[in-house]
């Protein structure tokens, strides 16, 4: 086991639908003006997880409830995304306060050289330790997937080791428990930036299966996308009888959905969701009442920017079958430059529902939710 660094942070489609660390987390205070449509707010408490940081950006949040009842976050900073500085951070949440940020992983290479890290993922199992995923490498079409464990919450932390070969791991959000005992890991890859659908689905969701505790991973085949929808980045809900839904982001202006009823070995075709979705980062859990929710962006394209719109405002969207689906609650809404973007979402033991994404590139919100007063 190695003990984590400690670096101290300062202050305070068109388509057919088929608070600082180590500062203060203020109670709903001015930034998260969220409003649900009578009004009423579901908000509990809202705040930074840091105000100052040794690195000007930030991006690509996750949560998790540890074994001892304990909020965890990472996300990765550095100067730029892509940038070889880019390392991944975490933080606790203990006492209604984050904790300092510590780093826990770097992209430097046994020759000396250096990549940026990407896209953490915090995971606990039922039984075992928290399991941290992330990727390493020059870009998302050549990264590569990492992980590390720690037994004890995220106070001591294993040494990073490298995926096996064609394993990403979890691209961007959680991987879920099936009810034998089956990780599935929610993934994707990405081919061809800009391309565009003409020229096929160069963006394919697929799915990475391990029966053993993560000791060893199946790959299943990339899911089918006859209608040419770039998809990726899924997140998995859970429905009766054991049926699966993933709902991905997308490229052609709305959310993207698959099915499985085999545990997650095949998918059906990929469709769309109707909500919009302007080629941005989501995420979505199944409650424990059985309803579905979801953080996105309700917004499309940009006319002068094709396949990209604005990623804000944002927004919580519930559904009961996963397929018609509701904005309830509005997080965000001011035009900041780089918006809110790449949401994390998990509900905790007692019911509360957690939520962290980027705010404006500089600093990561988090947000506690009471589910039952969103209907």
């Amino acid at each position: 086991m190695v003990e984590v660094t400690r670096r101290r942070l300062g202050l305070g489609l068109g388509l057919g639908l088929g608070a600082g660390l180590g500062g203060g987390f203020a109670a709903t205070a001015g930034a998260a003006a969220a409003r649900d449509e009578d009004g009423s707010s579901a908000v509990v408490r809202s705040g930074f997880i840091y105000d100052q940081a040794p690195y000007p950006q930030c991006h690509a949040s996750t949560i998790v409830e540890t074994k001892g009842g304990v909020m965890a976050a990472a996300w990765f900073g550095g100067t730029h995304e892509k940038h070889p500085d880019v390392c991944i951070w975490f933080a606790r949440f203990e006492n209604g306060a984050w904790t300092e940020g510590v780093q826990l992983a770097d992209g430097v290479q046994p020759d000396g050289s250096r990549h940026p890290t990407w896209n953490p993922v915090l995971f606990q199992p039922p039984q075992g330790d928290l399991i941290l995923f992330y990727k390493v490498g020059p870009d998302p079409f050549n990264w590569w997937g990492m992980v590390m464990t720690s037994p004890d919450g995220g106070r001591t932390w294993s040494a990073p080791r490298r995926l096996p070969d064609g394993i990403l791991g979890p691209i961007k959000n959680k991987p879920v428990v099936l009810a034998d005992g089956t990780w599935l890991s929610p993934s994707s890859t990405e081919a061809g930036e800009g391309m565009g659908s003409a020229a096929g689905a160069n963006w394919r969701l697929h799915f990475e299966i391990s029966t053993d505790q993560g000791r060893h991973w199946t790959l299943t085949d990339p899911v089918g996308s006859p209608l040419n929808i770039d998809a990726i980045q899924p997140s998995v809900l859970v429905h009766p009888n054991g049926a699966l839904q993933a709902v991905a982001r997308a490229r052609q202006g709305a959310l993207a959905s698959s099915w499985s009823h085999d545990g997650g070995r095949t998918w059906s075709p990929i469709g769309a969701v109707d909500l919009p979705n302007p080629n941005s980062g989501t995420d979505a859990s199944t409650l424990s009442d059985g309803r579905h929710l979801m953080i996105y962006n309700h917004a499309g394209h940009e006319p002068a920017r094709p396949g990209r719109g604005p990623r804000y405002p944002l927004n919580v969207g519930l559904s009961a079958d996963g397929l018609s689906w509701r904005n309830v609650l509005t997080l965000e809404s001011e035009a900041l430059p780089h918006g809110y973007a790449y949401p994390a979402v998990v509900q905790a033991s007692d019911g509360l529902v957690h939520v962290t994404y980027t705010h404006d590139r500089t600093r990561i919100r988090h947000v506690i939710l009471d589910p039952s007063r969103l209907t």
